[in-house]
């Protein structure tokens, strides 16, 4: 019997995918073998330890897609899932675009410093006991339909709002809760419920409240933890007794006080 052939790269990796050397090690290519691709050319050096076959410029989709591929499960959330969602179209955009990326897992250093026309910012820190599964969903993208993880409006928002720290950012979450009038009840209660980060829960309904939409006409919130004690989110702002927590004064509705 004849010995099987060994796959060719063009067989077992796709035009665009980035991989490292165990993932090709997995699919057997010996270290020989990728040493041998890279002075043919038939691999090229994206990072150190990180390749990819020659072909047209990355796109960050690709990026994505790889490092889920490669074992560090990250997704598209807070205000770059909430764009590519059309929900903050008309918000300002800078010239080099910024894709959050969001998840539990440590994400390589050459993801930060990647030489591209976009920059990553990665948001690891853990708010969720454990997120329901409908709260993030995949996009698909290319020819081949790869399913690159997004959140879902319901989960970029609180993933926004953990983040939020003077008032250029509640400037900016209040245009992205204009918009946010399809949001879906039962999807925000679970979230509230397993979300861990009280700023981001008491800020969630105090935004839900400024804009009344339908949806909150109909939320549940009375078994969500909102913590105890007051939080001072902007220093001299005006403060929200219902909810504890100051916010900017040109916002406040004319029932709030200074906390301090």
């Amino acid at each position: 019997m004849s010995p099987k052939p060994e796959p060719s790269l063009e067989q077992c990796l796709p035009e665009g995918q980035l991989v490292n050397r165990a993932w090709l090690l997995a699919r057997g290519f010996s270290r020989f073998r990728v040493d041998y691709a890279l002075r043919a050319g038939k691999l090229e050096t994206v990072a150190r330890g990180v390749y990819r076959r020659p072909g047209p410029p990355l796109k960050w989709e690709h990026v994505v897609y790889s490092l889920n591929e490669m074992s560090c499960p990250v997704r598209v959330g807070g205000r770059s899932a909430l764009e590519l969602q059309g929900l903050a179209h008309y918000l300002p955009a800078g010239g080099v675009r910024r894709i959050g990326l969001y998840g539990a897992a440590k994400v390589p250093a050459w993801v930060i410093d990647f030489p591209a026309p976009f920059r990553f910012g990665i948001y690891n820190r853990r708010i969720f006991d454990a997120l329901p599964e409908m709260a993030v969903e995949p996009k698909p993208f290319g020819a081949w339909d790869w399913p690159i993880p997004h959140s879902t409006p319901e989960l970029a928002l609180l993933e926004l709002l953990a983040g939020v720290r003077e008032a250029a950012d509640f400037s900016v979450v209040n245009k992205l809760f204009e918009a946010a009038v399809n949001l879906r009840p039962e999807m925000l209660r679970a979230l509230l419920r397993t979300c861990t980060q009280v700023k981001a829960k008491r800020l969630f309904l105090w935004f839900s409240d400024r804009h009344g939409h339908d949806w909150r006409q109909v939320l549940e919130t009375n078994d969500i933890d909102l913590g105890r004690g007051k939080r001072m989110l902007i220093k001299g702002g005006a403060y929200d007794a219902t909810y504890q927590i100051t916010v900017p004064r040109e916002m406040a509705d004319g029932s709030e006080q200074s906390l301090y």
